[in-house]
């Protein structure tokens, strides 16, 4: 059996990443079982390992990523998690969840595609308003893919030094061909607004235009997901750069139902009161109505209680609805 050590090897390099040294410390464990005289397991191991080199060569970056941490300057620049959301904790408007669907398809048969000159879905633009559900999309194609989700943080992104924002993004489309992973700029209008416009400034006209040259040479296996509430600012050149452009909107009532009722669940079985709280949150967004859910259910808890009285529910979407009307910009 193999020793400690080795064990310890494997593991490590596996964590790490490190493909070479991982087959090499196996390699090793299946010469010293042959020596064991143990001949049939140091076949099978070589069998094995001899098969996952020519998967690994075969699928390139589709296999699953090994569990790495941005290093150096990169951790500045991606905050990374392994989300376990998928789309069905989500409510979705048919036509968004049928796109979805459709990029985690190509992205699942993404080896075959590439070897007929086909190109998978995999650059998509998010639009519509706060709470929506962009951001969860996000991780939730993630964690669909079973891939990281790396975070671009454009506050350490975007400098007032010519040239600099251009080398980290350049830094950050290095990350996307080496990693394979969804790669999520929130907030995308940040960088991606008009050039010409009254208020722009030299350094966003840079970082845009080298985004917009970085992401048409982009040809890895990595999503890369961009997410605004402003799609009429954006660059008209961006665009074209994009597979899809996904529109979301707050919550038609069939939806809203769906909402309630996933969230709620066994705590408020009432079809007809699903309905009734389905009416007072028309016009507030997945966000809202999710939050002013979960503060109803926290309650119940608290309070040992075994079910959300519906006029609770009520109140607390009232309150989202007043927050709103104070707000000039809906609550993220």
């Amino acid at each position: 059996m193999a020793n400690g050590d080795q064990l310890k090897a494997l593991f490590r390099s596996y964590a790490e990443g490190d493909d070479r040294h991982f087959y090499s410390v196996a390699m090793q464990m299946a010469a010293h079982e042959a020596k064991q005289g143990h001949g049939k397991l140091a076949e099978e191991l070589r069998g094995l390992i001899d098969a996952a080199k020519s998967r690994r060569s075969a699928g390139a970056n589709e296999a699953a990523v090994p569990l790495a941490r941005p290093k150096g300057e990169l951790a500045s620049l991606l905050s990374v998690s392994y989300p376990s959301k998928r789309l069905s904790d989500m409510v979705l408007a048919p036509p968004v969840l049928g796109g979805l669907q459709q990029v985690l398809k190509e992205q699942r048969h993404l080896s075959k595609l590439r070897s007929h000159g086909l190109h998978p879905r995999r650059k998509l633009l998010l639009v519509g308003p706060s709470g929506t559900g962009k951001t969860m999309t996000a991780a939730a194609l993630a964690g669909e893919l079973g891939i990281p989700l790396f975070i671009v943080r454009l506050d350490a992104l975007i400098t007032k030094f010519m040239g600099e924002s251009a080398v980290k993004l350049r830094q950050v489309f290095d990350a996307v061909a080496s990693t394979r992973g969804v790669y999520f700029f929130d907030e995308f209008d940040a960088i991606g607004s008009q050039r010409g416009m009254t208020n722009d400034v030299g350094e966003i006209r840079r970082i845009l235009n080298s985004f917009l040259l970085m992401i048409e040479q982009d040809e890895s296996n990595s999503v890369i997901v961009a997410a605004t509430n402003h799609v009429d600012i954006l660059d008209e050149a961006l665009f074209r750069r994009f597979d899809d452009m996904v529109e979301y909107n707050v919550p038609s009532a069939d939806e809203i139902r769906a909402l309630l009722r996933m969230r709620l669940g066994s705590y408020l079985k009432s079809t007809r009161s699903v309905a009734m709280l389905a009416t007072d949150a028309i016009g507030l967004s997945h966000a809202e109505i999710t939050r002013a859910v979960g503060d109803a259910v926290k309650e119940a808890v608290m309070h040992d209680q075994e079910s959300v009285p519906a006029e609770a529910v009520k109140l607390l979407l009232q309150q989202r609805h007043a927050v709103r009307r104070r707000t000039p910009v809906a609550m993220v």
